[in-house]
């Protein structure tokens, strides 16, 4: 049996158990769509290496394969710029032979989870711009164009202006690196520590307007803005000039969508009216363990992919 044969029986018996089976459900009002494991979704959903392992065992590139036989046509890799060259390579070519995307890798200096940029201290800048010189080659390895970068936490002895404006100095420095080879640095704002510089939306617009650079734009993490700010639909409108990557994750618990309290199908069918082309990271984790929790995950983008 064809790997997609099997996903899509999978999927399909997945599905009869969640609706109660159909037949001998009698009071249901509402029948199961059909699932198609191997149909290319609507947006571009991208998992990340370890999602599907209960499937496609450890090896990174049998879980790619999985994963464009589940349907999916892009992957993340947030670890990658750590990954050998020889690596890289592997990855990239293999993303090329199947047709698909690389989506985000950070742009990890080993700065981003502490007081850096915002001291405005040469040597925080001087690494920083160390490793986006780094990541311009391991992006060429694997065709990527978004790369992800995290400022770093606050420095409580300054001023909020002068953090702003060394913040806004490093991202130029940054973009001046990137945009030559069209690469994309997206500033992530997240909701993990009250000492993150950037932490709401509105942040990291005021910065991407400031830097003024095409090569500098917001990654926009559903999951840690509903934590955050929540009213996702109006602020993704608001924002939506300097949002140039989506990244997905449920609320509470950050796992796939239907876990949680947000409304997926109709954030799903907002940006595709928009026109939204660019890449969706699945940057959660799954619900359950082991093939059913795997399978779960595609049945969940199944179902709210479904809004056309």
């Amino acid at each position: 049996m064809k790997r997609s044969e099997f996903i899509r029986n999978s999927l399909l018996t997945a599905g009869a158990i969640t609706t109660g089976a159909g037949i001998t459900n009698t009071f249901a009002t509402e029948k199961p769509s059909p699932v198609v494991a191997d149909q290319v979704f609507n947006l571009d959903y991208a998992p990340h290496q370890g999602m599907f392992e209960n499937h496609a065992g450890k090896n990174f590139l049998d879980q790619i394969q999985f994963m464009y036989d589940s349907g999916f046509r892009s992957i993340e890799d947030n670890g990658y710029l750590n990954r050998s060259v020889e690596e890289q390579e592997k990855i990239g070519k293999l993303l090329s032979k199947l047709g698909m995307r690389m989506g985000v890798f950070v742009v990890d200096s080993g700065d981003n989870w502490k007081t850096s940029l915002a001291t405005g201290k040469k040597e925080f800048k001087d690494k920083f711009i160390e490793t986006c010189k780094k990541s311009v080659e391991a992006a060429k390895r694997c065709n990527a164009k978004w790369l992800t970068v995290v400022p770093g936490f606050y420095e409580r002895n300054l001023p909020y202006g002068n953090q702003f404006a060394n913040i806004i100095d490093a991202m130029r420095a940054g973009a001046e690196i990137f945009e030559p080879h069209g690469l994309i640095m997206v500033l992530e704002t997240l909701s993990d520590t009250p000492e993150l510089f950037l932490q709401k939306t509105n942040e990291t617009y005021a910065v991407c307007k400031a830097v003024q650079s095409p090569a500098c734009k917001i990654l926009y993490d559903i999951y840690h803005m509903q934590r955050t700010e929540g009213d996702l639909i109006k602020t993704i409108d608001r924002c939506w000039d300097e949002i140039a990557y989506i990244q997905i994750g449920d609320n509470p618990g950050r796992k796939e969508p239907t876990t949680g309290e947000i409304n997926y199908k109709n954030l799903f069918s907002h940006l595709h009216k928009k026109g939204y082309k660019g890449v969706m990271g699945m940057e959660h984790g799954n619900s359950k363990s082991g093939k059913e929790g795997e399978l779960a995950v595609i049945s969940a983008y199944r179902k709210e992919d479904a809004f056309l």
